[in-house]
């Protein structure tokens, strides 16, 4: 990657200030950082007791969100189905000049056999892809049951219907392209490609000490810094982007407990009632399980929830310059909008 290294020395300095952090990523031998083996005598856990979560982690599981049509009413998929995934994707992406695949693309592609991958959305430009893992889950979601997100609310359609007519205007300045378009946040949570939280741009890393967590997302390099002291949410009054992030333990799991989100945040085309709940368990010394659940009545008929294989990573994690290469991206957006205007 020719992204520039980022880092996190400025962040960790304000999080951490006097008190010393834990050790940095589990090794081989957790002595030899001065963790010891938790009682199970294979994961590690950190000075204060609590699971050792640090390291750089990825997603790069190609399972998608919500359960395909296809594959209605099964939960699982045989070893032999999914070895015959991986064969198809590997033929359409393996040293091909297919479009990337973002999301879910790859998954549906190779469910679908077809013969060539072909984007709606291609612009000519190349993305790093990296090998996504296939398993035996059909959807990420796991409540509800049917592995598909509940139906929208009356509220929420509205909204959808009247942010669609929005985006289908020439924008009349950078308000009206969103935060992913503006490079200024994916959003709180990330779950997997409906705001890039797969594939190349699924690295996290994690660094927590007693009373604080940080979780450090590669896109677009976003730190949260989760409080563990016990502190009370932020008033009702007090709205941000990415919400605000309480966490506390229970027994071997992280539990970030989200609200004051900001209208503006529109996750999934969510409003400020959005609550989401995150548990972060390590099952394995190379993974982590993360299951997130999202609530939020004004836009879903009920709380859903999924649940992503992070997989522990020797990489460490870059700039991503996201601004840099959005600077005449937005000047060609708004030339053809006035262009678009004076034709009327």
């Amino acid at each position: 990657m020719n992204r520039r290294f980022l880092p996190l020395l400025v962040i960790l300095a304000a999080v951490v200030a006097s008190e010393a952090s834990i050790a940095g990523q589990a090794p081989a031998v957790p002595a030899a950082s001065g963790m010891r083996p938790s009682d199970a005598g294979i994961l590690p856990v950190g000075p204060d007791g609590h699971p050792d979560l640090q390291g750089v982690w990825l997603n790069n599981s190609a399972t998608p969100l919500e359960r395909p049509k296809a594959l209605e009413g099964r939960q699982f998929l045989t070893d032999d189905e999914v070895a015959d995934l991986r064969k198809r994707a590997d033929r359409l992406f393996k040293n091909t000049n297919a479009d990337f695949a973002g999301g879910d693309a790859v998954y549906l592609a190779a469910l679908a056999d077809i013969d060539h991958f072909k984007s709606a959305t291609a612009t000519g430009t190349t993305f790093e892809m990296i090998e996504r893992v296939f398993d035996n889950r059909t959807s990420l979601i796991v409540d509800p049951p049917d592995g598909r997100i509940p139906s929208l609310t009356s509220d929420a359609q509205r909204r959808k219907a009247v942010a669609d007519a929005i985006r289908r205007r020439p924008p009349e300045g950078p308000e009206d392209l969103n935060h992913v378009e503006r490079c200024l946040t994916y959003g709180v949570p990330r779950v997997s490609g409906s705001n890039t939280g797969a594939g190349p741009l699924g690295y996290y890393q994690i660094v927590q000490t007693p009373s604080h967590t940080v979780l450090f997302l590669e896109a677009v390099h976003e730190a949260r810094i989760i409080n563990l002291d016990g502190r009370p949410h932020l008033p009702p009054s007090v709205r941000q982007w990415e919400g605000d992030s309480r966490g506390r333990w229970e027994g071997q799991t992280l539990v970030v407990d989200t609200t004051n989100f900001s209208a503006k945040n529109n996750f999934m085309g969510s409003s400020d009632h959005l609550h989401v709940i995150e548990r972060f368990t390590r099952v394995a010394l190379d993974r982590i399980d993360y299951e997130i659940t999202i609530d939020d009545p004004t836009t879903w008929t009920k709380p859903w929830t999924a649940v992503i294989r992070l997989k522990q990573s020797a990489e460490r994690l870059f700039e991503y310059a996201c601004h840099e290469g959005n600077y005449e991206i937005l000047r060609d957006i708004f030339a053809a909008a006035r262009v678009s205007e004076k034709g009327r």
